[in-house]
Parts: structure tokens; sequence; C-alpha cells
């Protein structure tokens, strides 16, 4: 059986729709390559389930929380809890780092997170400075801290949409953020 090669002036000469075309049929078969359905409907329903859940019961803590707290707190392990997200912030910033260096698409996750932890950051800074630094904290987030939150997370978007986007079976002029998941 002698099997017929493209050449590239023959794949040169597909259109996208072809070429699409081709690729869906050169790929693995779903079942070799996602998991089983059933397994990904319970995943799915759960962690709907589970943020669904979370954000409604967050609402009455929220609102618990705003009216009963006290303005001023005395609070154990100050310097751990700090310490603690300051080494969380280097590792997601190494992370970054390493992922960014090695040119590897994980790169997005850390990126993303990393940007969400700038932001937490600023905010704890900021909101629990005493009065004589609360502009040092805020010379810092305006100056430091948002600014590279901003590039990192809008970094990882880019990234997230380039990788959609160029995938070859994205479907032109569908948009990275209609684009659905495989299963």
């Amino acid at each position: 059986m002698t099997i017929g090669r493209l050449s590239d002036e023959e794949i040169d000469a597909m259109s996208a729709d072809d070429r699409r075309a081709l690729i869906r049929r050169l790929q693995l078969p779903p079942e070799r390559v996602l998991p089983r359905p059933e397994l990904v409907r319970i995943h799915r329903r759960v962690r709907l389930t589970l943020m669904v859940g979370g954000s409604i019961a967050l609402i009455p803590w929220i609102v618990y929380l705003a009216v009963s707290l006290p303005p001023n707190y005395q609070a154990r392990n100050w310097t751990l809890a700090w310490v603690g997200f300051d080494i969380l912030l280097v590792i997601m910033m190494a992370a970054t780092a390493y992922l960014g260096w090695q040119r590897r698409q994980l790169l997005v996750l850390p990126a993303f997170g990393t940007g969400l932890l700038l932001l937490v950051d600023a905010w704890f800074d900021v909101t629990t400075a005493n009065p004589r630094d609360v502009w040092f904290s805020i010379a810092i987030a305006c100056l430091g801290e948002i600014p590279l939150a901003f590039l990192q997370i809008t970094g990882a978007l880019l990234l997230f949409k380039f990788v959609t986007v160029a995938h070859p079976l994205a479907e032109p002029g569908v948009s990275a953020w209609r684009t659905k998941l495989p299963f």
C-alpha cells in the first residue's frame, strides 16, 4: 500500500477550511485524548455547584462581617501571615519568570495568579497600613504593584488569546472568549 504525501505546494494551495478538515482527519480520536465524558460531566457539575454555592453563601457572610467586625483588631501571627504571603508571591513570580524564559504555554497560569496576588498585596498593604505609612503604601501600590499586576494579567490574557486563536482547529472569526472547551 502506498501512502500519498502532500507536498508543501499542495498544502500552501489549500484553503483554511481544507487545512482544518485535514487536521481533524489526522488528529487522534477524542476517546484517546479526552477524559471519559461521564467523568467530565461529574467534575464539571461538582466544580460549578461549588462555585455557584460558594458565591451565594459568601454574600450574607460579607454582610455579616461588614456589620460585626471591629474597626481595629490585634492579629495573631501577623509576621507569619505577611512573610508567608510574600514567599508565595516570590514563588509565583519565579515560576512566571522560569516558564516565560522557557517559552512554555503553562506560563499563563502563574502569570495570571501573580497578577492577582499583586492586587491582593496592594489592597492589604494600603488598607492595613497605619496612618503614618498609608501614603507610602499607596505610592508602592500605584507605582509598583498595580502596574506590574496589570502587565501580568494582560500578558496572560494575550497569551491565552494567542494560543486559542493560533490553534489549527480554531474557528476563524470566533473570539477566544467564545471558544468552547472540547468536552
